[in-house]
């Protein structure tokens, strides 16, 4: 009986410390989903104990109860049980399953495109520098200084309008679905990314997460072969 115990024990603690450590997501999505937390306080969510009957998870100084639907037989039922739950969370959410955890620093063809746009945005966020006997005429003459001088509320507040409705779009379609948190630094650096280069960073997003599926397609596949592999090995030495 004891050793019983002792054994439901160290595996409480390791399904618990796994969670944490490596799927932190999907205690996020579990307080979202099945407790209706805001993304906000789910973001703090913690899994602070695991039975046969459920989870307990805190977020924001709060203890939330997760129910496990029917209870499980053995903790050896647990990963498929979080693994199932949590595909739950996704369809619930409208969730991809494709998780975003990094931010990809504009390179390359990205990155002149994002300087050229960040120096238009500069450029044209002040019409006096383009005033007559401003810093433009001065330097690059009176006839670029008239002309920006005349389309500069037009240009700039027509690239305001069209990037704050570019970026309108990227958060819900692009960050929630990909589960990219609000309370996270990363959150706010692809909007300011998305703010400034608009179309050019949702292209760097979207190839960032066709490489994640890819990924994850040859993980499966490796994953479906070494389980073949093993069967046939089984079937070979004891005709199973």
């Amino acid at each position: 009986m004891a050793d019983e115990i002792s054994k439901d024990a160290a595996a409480q603690q390791r399904i618990v410390s796994h969670m944490q450590k490596d799927h932190h997501d999907s205690i996020v999505r579990y307080l979202e989903h099945y407790s209706k937390v805001s993304a906000w306080t789910a973001q703090s969510g913690v899994l602070t104990a695991v039975d046969l009957n459920g989870m307990t998870l805190k977020a924001s100084g709060k203890t939330y109860r997760i129910a496990f639907d029917p209870p499980l037989k053995s903790y050896s039922e647990a990963r498929e049980r979080v693994v199932a739950m949590d595909n739950e969370c996704l369809k619930g959410l409208g969730r991809s399953d494709i998780t975003i955890d990094e931010f990809i620093w504009p390179t390359g063809r990205y990155g002149v495109e994002f300087t050229i746009i960040l120096g238009i945005f500069t450029a044209y966020s002040q019409r006096w520098w383009f005033a007559p006997g401003g810093i433009v005429e001065r330097s690059l003459g009176a006839g670029l200084a008239k002309f920006s001088y005349r389309i500069q509320p037009w240009l700039f507040g027509g690239l305001l309008v069209v990037h704050a409705a570019e970026l309108a779009y990227f958060v819900p379609a692009r960050l929630r679905k990909h589960s990219i948190n609000p309370r996270t630094g990363m959150f706010w650096l692809w909007c300011v990314a998305q703010a400034v280069a608009g179309v050019g960073c949702l292209k760097r997003f979207d190839a960032l997460v066709e490489t994640k599926r890819v990924a994850k397609g040859k993980q499966q596949h490796r994953g479906a072969l070494f389980f073949t592999s093993t069967q046939c090995v089984l079937h070979a030495l004891f005709g199973t």
